[in-house]
């Protein structure tokens, strides 16, 4: 080995930490070990590699087989000093571990070269109809493997929607931030015929941190290296929160795993680890009533909403819902839709009538809101169960978001509300600790009693009773 090539390569693993370098040093030898290079046994007459056999081979059941031959790419891709990339069949140890340093610790500029033969073998420029398949490709690997590895924490392929139509609109959604090097966006066929050069499709990695978060899940989970050390951030920790209160129930949720992962990307950073169904339509039945009963003071949460239609949307609560005649909320609240388009409507700084929940009352309107303004709300459900309307010609005033709903007033077919985060305390004692916050001392007492966390009702009894959601 040169010493150009000696301190490039040096520098790629010095970026490891030592039980991450062993790490990759056991994944390598394993996958060598079964491409049946010949000469093996004397490491000097012939050096370990890697073949694509050997790779698919190691991750037939984790991975589907396309992303499989998209590694594999990646890695020929890596140029070696005095030797030229892609000639060879076979993957070098100095290769195998500058894929891993450039994809999992680098930056877009670093990534992009893998990214493009990871994209088409042979390089750029790529055509948007490539650019789309490479992504859903990586969105449906991510979702395998992560139901492969038992690591969805209690949502499943069983109790969520189908995700193949989310995979699509997941993909539609972080291909709309392609744009040309003047700043256009092109969308449908316009997008998928065009060619995209490198510089673009940098810049597309550089603003879309999806792609090299479900990279980074793809070879962790996929290839089972690095998986369990503690380098990992909390956009790959949270990149699905645990699931709480669907659990033999007999619930499929309106959500696929694609939106849920994109949907909660999008939440405050410290609601993010954990959803926990508050309301189903389906288990509480069709009731203003019911609906309110499980919703209020329970902390944010997300609703969502299928229509008759089957288009199916919602908003993000950042405040517990309270019963009263005013708006409420702040600017972290949002509108979204999840089919038959996939998008998240941030607020637009225009008013603050961010969400809104009111019953029984005679002069104000009785229903729950979220964005525009009385009578023309971005989402509206009415205390007349079963109605409401999505009123935001040409944009909500809000939140910017069109019209989500197929029709302009809609009837609900079903609906969902999620608690986000951690359970807040009662409104009755609001602004005030728990005991078992402030003296963990009394908490492991309660618990070597084999109390669980509740407090007098200042913990939601569900949450302990759900604990075992998790486990797929």
């Amino acid at each position: 080995m040169g010493n150009a090539e000696s301190n490039a390569y040096q520098n790629h693993l010095s970026r490891f930490l030592p039980e991450e370098q062993s790490d990759i040093d056991g994944l390598f030898d394993t996958l060598s070990g079964s491409s049946g290079s010949s000469g093996a046994k004397n490491a000097k007459a012939a050096k370990k590699t890697v073949t694509l056999a050997a790779l698919q081979a190691h991750t037939r059941e984790p991975l589907p087989e396309a992303m499989t031959a998209r590694l594999y790419h990646g890695m020929k891709s890596i140029d070696l000093p005095g030797k030229s990339a892609g000639l060879s069949e076979q993957i070098a140890k100095e290769q195998f571990v500058i894929f891993m340093s450039n994809l999992l610790k680098g930056n877009a500029d670093e990534k992009i070269n893998i990214i493009m033969r990871m994209i088409a073998k042979t390089g750029g420029p790529l055509k948007g109809k490539q650019i789309q398949e490479f992504t859903e490709d990586l969105i449906t690997s991510v979702v395998h493997v992560l139901s492969y590895r038992k690591e969805l924490k209690g949502w499943s392929l069983e109790n969520t929607r189908d995700s193949s139509s989310g995979v699509k609109a997941l993909a539609s959604e972080l291909l709309s931030e392609l744009k040309l090097p003047d700043g256009t966006k092109l969308v449908g066929s316009q997008l998928l015929e065009t060619s995209f050069d490198q510089s673009v499709i940098e810049d597309w990695v550089y603003r879309v941190p999806q792609i090299s978060v479900f990279l980074s899940v793809v070879i962790r989970q996929g290839l089972h290296v690095l998986h369990s050390l503690p380098d990992q951030t909390n956009d790959i920790l949270n990149l699905v929160p645990h699931c709480k209160g669907i659990k033999g129930r007999g619930v499929v949720s309106l959500f696929d795993i694609p939106a849920i992962i994109y949907i909660n990307s999008h939440l405050p950073a410290e609601m993010q680890h954990k959803w926990q169904l508050l309301f189903s339509s389906r288990l509480h039945g069709e009731s203003f009533s019911q609906l309110c009963a499980h919703i209020v003071n329970k902390g944010p949460c997300i609703v969502i909403i299928r229509d008759l239609d089957g288009f199916i949307f919602g908003g993000f609560a950042s405040h517990s819902w309270e019963v009263k005649p005013q708006f409420q909320g702040d600017n972290r609240c949002f509108l979204f839709s999840v089919f038959p388009t996939l998008a998240v409507y941030t607020y637009t700084g225009y008013n603050d009538h961010y969400m809104y929940l009111n019953h029984g009352q005679q002069t104000m309107p009785n229903g729950l809101g979220m964005g525009g303004q009385h009578g023309y709300f971005g989402l509206w459900i009415d205390s007349d169960y079963g109605k409401g309307h999505s009123k935001a010609k040409p944009r909500c005033t809000t939140y910017n978001s069109p019209q989500l709903s197929a029709k302009e007033d809609f009837t609900l077919d079903a609906m969902e509300v999620w608690a986000v985060g951690d359970a807040p305390e009662s409104a009755g004692r609001k602004g005030k600790k728990s005991i078992l916050d402030v003296d963990p001392q009394a908490q492991a007492l309660l618990e070597m009693a084999g109390k669980s966390r509740q407090s007098e009702g200042l913990r939601e009894p569900m949450e302990e009773d759900e604990g075992d959601d998790d486990e797929n």
